[in-house]
């Protein structure tokens, strides 16, 4: 049904927030803060970019907590994150079928590294990160490069993701939506929803 599917890469390729709340909340051990795991990651969840500037507003953190925030969080990334369950199957899938992966995201670099690591980044025909500055989701602007750029139908494209700013941006570029979360939560804006990778392989 659909030839290029579109992946988000926090909470849907690869297992992260965990690891990035521990991260925060280590930090804020550090500096005396006693913050909650599962309130961290709540937040992470909706934005990460808006959870660190809601702490760095609550507690009056500086430049140097971020930083030292940024570096513990790429020291246990690297060794603690891992791809879901089903991820590299249904990759592989997809591009043995000749049909198309492409990431698009809001982290940095790190994502590549990440692909590299876990011997997946050539299931992708091409990768969108913060380093190629498109508006930030929900804006639709990144997914609208890719259907210019490979020709897409629209019809033919779906993104998944995580939260709901992955859905309204797929919505925006007028391609279809899928929402992934374990817990079973259902996002009504999105066409699909499933709560393990593997679900996909009915719907793509």
């Amino acid at each position: 049904m659909y030839k290029h599917i579109i992946w988000d890469f926090d909470g849907t390729l690869f297992d992260t927030y965990e690891v990035m709340g521990r991260a925060l909340q280590l930090s804020f051990q550090k500096i005396g803060v006693d913050e909650k795991l599962e309130d961290i990651i709540s937040l992470m969840k909706i934005s990460i970019t808006e959870a660190l500037q809601f702490y760095i507003d609550k507690y009056r953190i500086g430049e140097e907590f971020i930083k030292e925030y940024e570096k513990t969080r790429r020291e246990m990334e690297l060794d603690q994150c891992r791809p879901y369950p089903g991820v590299l199957d249904i990759l592989k899938e997809i591009k043995e079928i000749r049909r198309y992966n492409y990431l698009f995201t809001h982290r940095g670099v790190s994502s590549i590294a990440f692909l590299q690591k876990h011997q997946i980044y050539d299931y992708f025909t091409d990768c969108i990160t913060s380093a190629h500055s498109f508006e930030r989701k929900p804006s639709p602007a990144a997914i609208l490069h890719l259907v210019e750029r490979y020709h897409m139908n629209p019809q033919e494209a779906i993104m998944i993701g995580d939260r709901d700013l992955d859905i309204l941006s797929a919505r925006n570029a007028g391609i279809k939506s899928c929402f992934f979360d374990e817990a079973g939560i259902i996002c009504g804006a999105a066409d699909y929803n499933i709560s393990h990778i593997i679900q996909l392989f009915e719907i793509i």
